[in-house]
């Protein structure tokens, strides 16, 4: 599979232009892996925490471990780390419908969530289920040139208001993602207006991004997806919700039953792909950012709009490229997929996904089904037809993945 000369000399010149650029995720890499290394060293990991469970699993000391350190490493009182969460999604409602009850008030104050998001809170989705089949109202606050309205915050928070919902990353849109200091402005204001309102963040895609979390800096409650960032790409399954201590355990009668909370829930799969993938996390995480640095150059060289760009600072993994039409946003996620190690055969085709509105196009040759960390790309069949490009195990394979995506795209016509 033999790239095209001018692929080629794209590649070279990019590759020179983002040196500058590199040393950023690698030094970011470095401090996270120290805070891991040294909270596990705190939390006394050892192999003995590395088994499966069964049953009820009372006193699972290796479940218990994992969310210790999770706690400590996100600067959080308590966490639910669980192979039972399916997704980040999962992982989300779980937080909304354990701490929001009948005539609360939801705020969004990241505009339009992502669209998983959207049918659990059931207003423009509507699906069986929902918040608002709940009794929960919903509100959010539009963003304003890609950026949070804090001075609007004022004018949408109300005494109903129960809780914010911050999405840390773009989604399927080409807003900027949120900065830790983004958060941290954010969480201060809403608490200023509105002590007791709950600020929780999806974190998804941004952990390990910069060397703070988002409860480090004000808010109250996040989670996502362990076949994100935080799993390293070895974690096989499972979400994580970290937060205070009262939220988290709310969230856990959601998650199993009230008056069971986190006391149960057996470790089906080995905690050692947990721990182990925590401990990679800061270094993959590098590495992903690494690669859309790389694609954010190429296809910026080859005419296309890429957000955020190479010199740009970077809320989360995702790199965002316009490719203008549903032709070459299949080819693009064809030449992903060709690129992959798993089921490189196969040929990526839009299809109607559980909770999306729009046909979705995914490529995802992954070791991990659907495993985000990896190299893979998605984006929804409509104008101005956006491809995000997340994960990369490694950078080399990340870079060979977006040549053959950028050849791809390059043999449709205009």
């Amino acid at each position: 599979m033999a790239f095209s000369e001018k692929i080629l000399a794209t590649k070279e010149l990019v590759q020179k232009e983002i040196q500058p650029y590199l040393a950023h995720p690698e030094a970011i890499a470095e401090q996270n892996t120290l805070r891991v290394l040294d909270a596990m060293r705190e939390c006394r990991v050892s192999d003995a925490h590395f088994g499966i469970t069964s049953g009820y699993a009372y006193d699972d000391i290796g479940r218990a471990k994992v969310e210790e350190l999770y706690a400590k490493v996100f600067g959080a009182e308590r966490a639910l780390v669980r192979s039972q969460f399916v997704s980040g999604t999962h992982a989300l409602a779980t937080v909304l419908f354990g701490i929001l009850r009948p005539g609360d008030e939801l705020v969004s104050i990241t505009g339009k969530p992502y669209d998983t998001m959207q049918t659990v809170i059931g207003y423009d989705n509507p699906s069986p289920g929902s918040l608002k089949e709940f009794g929960i109202s919903y509100n959010e606050l539009p963003m304003v040139e890609g950026k949070v309205d804090l001075a609007g915050i004022k004018n949408i928070i109300t005494p109903k208001t129960k809780m914010v919902e911050i999405q840390r990353s773009r989604g399927y849109s080409m807003r900027q993602p949120l900065s830790i200091e983004d958060i941290a402005a954010i969480c201060e204001e809403v608490h200023r207006l509105k002590p007791d309102c709950v600020c929780f963040v999806d974190n998804c895609y941004g952990e390990f991004v910069d060397v703070q979390e988002p409860t480090a800096v004000g808010a109250d409650i996040m989670a996502g997806s362990l076949i994100k960032n935080p799993g390293g790409g070895i974690a096989p399954t499972g979400g994580y919700i970290v937060g205070r201590d009262e939220l988290v355990e709310l969230a856990s009668y959601r998650l199993t039953a009230p008056g069971m909370g986190d006391e149960l829930g057996a470790s089906l799969v080995s905690n050692r792909h947990i721990f182990q993938g925590f401990f990679l996390a800061p270094h993959v995480v590098s590495q992903a950012i690494k690669g859309a640095i790389f694609a954010a150059g190429m296809f910026h060289h080859i005419g296309y709009k890429t957000l955020p760009l190479p010199e740009e600072k970077r809320g989360d993994i995702i790199q965002a490229i316009e490719l203008g039409t549903a032709e070459k946003l299949i080819a693009f996620c064809g030449g992903i997929q060709k690129y992959s190690p798993v089921d490189s055969f196969a040929a990526p085709e839009p299809w109607d996904m559980p909770g999306y509105a729009d046909k979705i196009i995914m490529a995802a040759g992954t070791f991990v089904q659907g495993a985000s960390i990896e190299f893979s790309a998605d984006g929804p069949l409509r104008p101005p037809y956006n491809v995000y490009l997340q994960g990369g195990l490694t950078y080399e394979h990340a870079t060979l993945g977006i040549l053959g995506a950028a050849e791809a795209v390059l043999q449709i016509k205009d």
